[in-house]
């Protein structure tokens, strides 16, 4: 009942949500995601993490297509994407969990830095 609750939740947050906050959503779930792969590994639950693992890097990739290219720090996210992308890619292969942490880094900087441009933007010093 309450996981019947927690999706309409979500689903109702993400048909709501700006496009900004949509962005948040994203980066969230990646690195709920990679906590969560990381969690697997350590439990040798290999094929588990690399459902997760492909996950994230679907979201990788749903980001790399909504970016406006025409803009330089979108074609700077662009190849942050795809080096993060090939990360977990090499990760999956060789288990170096190095790769895992700093994707993991990358991941929670971004949301972090995602708030706080939101938090400018909605508060109007963004512009």
């Amino acid at each position: 009942m309450q996981n019947a609750q927690q999706l309409q939740y979500l689903k109702v947050q993400v048909e709501t949500a700006s496009p900004g906050e949509l962005t948040l959503l994203l980066y969230q779930e990646t690195v709920r995601s990679l906590l969560k792969a990381k969690q697997l590994y350590t439990q040798g639950e290999y094929e588990s993490m690399n459902e997760v693992l492909h996950k994230v890097r679907s979201i990788f990739n749903e980001l790399i297509i909504t970016l406006d290219l025409q803009y330089e720090i979108s074609r700077n996210l662009k190849e942050l994407y795809l080096f993060y992308n090939n990360y977990l890619a090499q990760f999956i292969i060789n288990k170096n969990e190095t790769l895992l942490d700093e994707t993991l880094d990358f991941a929670r900087g971004l949301l972090e830095t995602w708030k706080q441009a939101l938090v400018l933007v909605k508060s109007g010093r963004g512009n």
